[in-house]
């Protein structure tokens, strides 16, 4: 079994408040996902973050070919961190780490990813090409997006 890890970091000129708030709420994660991937909330979105929330997506990460995923918030610790789960999806695992730290003049958001694909060999074979670019792709979208929103240091 091959874990892989995507770990990004990007800061902002946002209170600690100010990024919770945002990034807390279910709703603004299609505002900051690429739009060609279609993403919408099915069920689960409509309440502030607690744990134990299940949220239900379609999105179109290749190809246009829908795809449902459904993630649990298994941590939340308000104005600091929160950690959401794949429960169905794309992935044999995805579990993923947001972390909300102060720093002079803002906020330094933190994200690790781990995750494991299906197919065995054939998922490992397609993670180079396929998986990692895509992966880096909508972070570097959701960067430019925060950025739009907020400004940089």
């Amino acid at each position: 079994m091959k874990l892989y890890r995507l770990h990004e970091k990007q800061r902002l000129p946002i209170t600690r408040q100010r990024a919770w708030e945002f990034l807390s709420n279910p709703a603004n994660l299609k505002e900051i996902t690429p739009n060609y991937m279609s993403f919408d909330i099915l069920t689960g979105g409509d309440r502030p973050m607690y744990a134990g929330q299940i949220i239900q997506y379609i999105v179109t990460p290749i190809a246009g070919i829908k795809t449902k995923w459904v993630t649990e918030i298994t941590h939340v610790k308000e104005g600091e961190y929160f950690v959401d789960e794949q429960r169905f999806g794309p992935y044999a695992l995805w579990h993923h780490k947001h972390f909300i730290n102060e720093i002079e003049g803002g906020v330094e958001m933190e994200d690790i990813i781990d995750y494991k694909l299906p197919l065995g060999v054939l998922g490992q074979l397609g993670h180079p090409i396929l998986v990692k670019p895509k992966l880096k792709e909508i972070f570097n979208y959701r960067k430019n997006k925060l950025n739009q929103l907020f400004g940089t240091i």
